[in-house]
């Protein structure tokens, strides 16, 4: 079939929904071509694994694969590897584990379907009287001329799909198991074979007989074989790229402002802590609506993810930074789920930072962080997402205002309203991680968990006009102020024009909801000097750099009532 051409100067359609290489070329839709990176493992020949994030491009490239190995050459016209390559013809089996019906007639039932329509496609009769006996036989009868492309997507589908079903996820590992060793023992009939899937399974596992498959998920080589690179953005999508700024010319849109936008947004996706990509799903959503949204994560659902995440009592806050060894990659067992390495796996976490053997995790960027902790809040408060967020808008209006008793007031409701039944025995860890995840959904410069020299604060929020340090404790708002001054978080903010507002927070456990809260707010040129003021007040002995008591003005005085007050509490403790 001879392939229709489009002229240079067409816009070409966003690749919506499609991961067949052929409907994409002739449909005249955008192929961000990677073929630079595939043409080495071609040329190779050998068995690989990939593992990637679902929506992130791996049908599209088995589907490249497919074309390449079938040598239809006439696809590839304005693509790198055109005349780079022998363009032999091969055999091939692709299996796709996407449309393989397991759901509705069981594992071994729908592969041996699927062996049965390969076979007749072929035009041969496999024989045998289990799977792995047709595999072996399928493979042996298209080998009988010339060695075959073995292809499978998805391979792990039937059994990350039963994560809260174990019995049935480990009947189907099993399956797979016992028919993904066929491959083994095929090898030398296997002139190529390449498997994709979203988890790694240990080798005593999936892949205990596949020890000739070289993985190539953490290879230098394969960073930005799947995904968009900044570049390739720019490159592919400059015709969408303008018609945005284009429907945004009455604003203050540049394309510098939308690139950064975008980069936060929807960026950030690594294997190696120095190259990041864009999630292509999110990115052609994102141009054929023309509006920032959580495409990628609505895609599919994480409801078992976040349960499982709540029944392990899973330090959410470490997500922030997750520091792992090399070895934390190797050990998915579906019987013993490691919920962060399955986050990792299924996109939620990527690599940040990688220094020899240690590897640093954390969200990829804007749309996973805000959309999983949206997901987890509305586990841990009983509220779904749309009253959350309208509640997060109203505190962080407070927060800009700098309305305190507003904003208490609305965190006190949100406590209040969470049903008695959620809370768990560590009713402490629970309190102190929904009033982290209200922070984290703070529309704005949120720092929650913050490290500083001297110790680890709870929050710091930034809003135009202020800088809140803030500190949740179980107990009374005076230990909570109490720690932020002793341990001085609010020094690496006193170059900042802003004003600074140390904020502790007392929450009783017994009344499930905060007791009290404690401020002290001056301009970081001023603060100190304050601080030191006050306690020279009470103890009637300056320090080095204060002021006698009588030294304190009026103004100075009157705002200090409380805040002497509360100092004396807390030197009674």
């Amino acid at each position: 079939m001879v392939t229709k051409r489009f002229a240079k100067h067409e816009k070409q359609y966003l690749p919506l929904s499609k991961s067949t290489f052929s409907k994409l070329v002739e449909g005249n839709c955008i192929y961000v071509d990677k073929t630079r990176y595939i043409h080495p493992l071609v040329k190779a020949g050998g068995a690989y694994f990939l593992s990637r994030p679902r929506r992130f491009g791996k049908s599209l490239m088995v589907s490249i694969l497919k074309e390449i190995y079938q040598g239809r050459r006439e696809l590839f016209k304005d693509y790198w590897i055109y005349d780079r390559i022998a363009w032999e013809k091969y055999p091939v089996i692709h299996l796709d584990f996407l449309n393989i019906d397991f759901r509705t007639l069981g594992l071994e039932k729908a592969i041996d379907n699927e062996l049965e329509r390969i076979s007749q496609d072929c035009d041969i009769q496999c024989s045998g009287d289990s799977i792995s006996e047709k595999f072996a036989s399928l493979i042996g009868k298209l080998a009988q001329d010339r060695r075959i492309a073995v292809l499978v997507d998805e391979y792990d589908k039937p059994v990350t799909e039963y994560i809260e079903d174990i019995d049935t996820a480990v009947k189907n590992r099993d399956i797979l198991r016992n028919f993904y060793s066929v491959l083994k023992g095929k090898e030398e009939k296997i002139e190529f074979l390449f498997m994709t899937g979203i988890s790694r399974f240990t080798r005593l596992s999936i892949f205990s007989d596949l020890n000739h498959l070289t993985d190539i998920t953490f290879h230098k080589d394969y960073s930005n074989l799947l995904g968009y690179t900044g570049e390739e953005l720019e490159k592919y999508f400059d015709a969408y790229i303008h018609e945005w700024l284009r429907l945004h010319k009455s604003g203050e849109s540049t394309k510098t402002g939308l690139m950064e936008k975008l980069k936060d947004y929807y960026n950030g996706y690594s294997w190696n802590g120095k190259d990041f990509v864009y999630n292509p799903y999110s990115i052609n959503n994102f141009f054929y609506n023309m509006e920032f949204k959580n495409y990628w994560f609505a895609s599919g659902t994480t409801t078992s993810l976040v349960k499982l995440v709540k029944e392990k009592n899973i330090v959410v806050e470490n997500w922030e930074y997750l520091e792992v060894q090399e070895q934390f990659f190797d050990k998915f067992d579906i019987a013993d789920i490691n919920i962060n390495l399955m986050l990792f796996q299924t996109g939620y976490l990527t690599v940040k930072k990688h220094l020899e053997d240690t590897y640093v995790l954390s969200y990829p960027n804007r749309e996973v962080e805000h959309a999983l902790l949206n997901n987890l809040m509305e586990v841990y408060s009983g509220h779904n997402q749309e009253d959350t967020e309208k509640l997060i808008k109203n505190i962080m209006e407070s927060l800009k205002k700098k309305q305190m008793d507003s904003f208490i007031d609305q965190m006190k409701a949100l406590f209040a309203s969470i049903p008695y039944n959620l809370v768990e025995a560590g009713a402490e860890r629970f309190y102190h991680l929904v009033f982290y995840l209200v922070l984290k959904l703070l529309i704005g410069k949120v720092y929650p968990e913050k490290y500083t020299n001297k110790g680890r604060i709870d929050a710091v929020v930034e809003t135009d006009g202020f800088i809140y340090v803030i500190e949740f404790k179980i107990g009374s708002a005076a230990e909570a102020l109490k720690q932020i001054l002793e341990k001085k978080y609010y020094e690496q903010y006193l170059a900042h024009p802003k004003t600074i507002v140390l904020l502790g927070i007392g929450f009783s456990v017994k009344d499930r909801n905060i007791s009290s809260f404690e401020t002290i707010e001056g301009s970081g040129k001023d603060l100190p000097g304050y601080i030191k003021k006050i306690k020279a007040e009470e103890t009637g002995k300056p320090g080095a750099g204060a002021v006698k008591p009588a030294g304190i003005s009026p103004d100075e005085r009157e705002k200090g009532g409380m805040v002497r007050r509360l100092w004396q509490r807390m030197r009674k403790r």
